[in-house]
């Protein structure tokens, strides 16, 4: 299992969700999606942060990144 705590992404899945029970295997599957799409985020707002020739990601990194990732392009 990945390092995000299981408890938090039911709960959300199952706020998320209208309520609904979520199954040990979908829990990993959505832990694994969640732990990839941050991976994502944070190694594209890194780049952000290091083309601003900057060590810290900023909260614009992060919108930068966000909007990078759901481009489909």
């Amino acid at each position: 299992m990945g390092d995000l705590p299981n408890a938090v992404l039911k709960r959300l899945i199952s706020k998320h969700g209208g309520g609904l029970r979520v199954s040990g295997t979908a829990l990993e599957r959505a832990v694994a999606a969640a732990e990839d799409y941050i991976a994502r985020l944070a190694r594209a707002a890194q780049s952000s942060a290091e083309e601003a020739r900057r060590k810290t990601i900023m909260e614009d990194d992060i919108e930068k990144a966000r909007a990078k990732l759901a481009s489909p392009y």
